[in-house]
């Protein structure tokens, strides 16, 4: 089996989209967006740089930027299970109501006012 190569996302903003298929040479075309004019490709991590060189001298392209997303953290399982575990360990408490009672009471007001 042929191994997978790390790549990363290109956006590309282009004046109009009439060109873009040109784009199809240096990457895979992700996504193009009509309205505001950019498309996100995917390319080769090893050839990023150059490529992003190369695309930012056609004529159509406006400006081209790296994608941030190899940067962001995306492990979210210890975070989710700690807030899991600070909601199990915290009781619900509602500060304005100190009895049962009191919700009674409240449940009755709300009943009768929606009358």
């Amino acid at each position: 089996m042929s191994e997978l190569k790390p790549r990363v996302g290109i956006v590309v903003w282009v004046y109009n989209l009439h060109q873009v298929r040109q784009l199809r040479r240096f990457g895979l075309i992700y996504y193009t967006s009509r309205k505001m004019k950019y498309v996100y490709l995917y390319v080769d991590q090893e050839a990023a740089a150059a490529t992003q060189k190369a695309i930012a001298k056609l004529r159509f392209v406006r400006k081209v930027e790296l994608s941030h997303r190899p940067e962001l953290a995306t492990e979210f399982g210890e975070k989710l299970a700690e807030k899991a575990k600070d909601e199990e360990q915290e009781p619900f408490f509602h500060p304005e109501v100190d009895s049962d009672q009191e919700l009674e009471k409240e449940h009755k007001l709300d009943a009768h006012h929606s009358r």
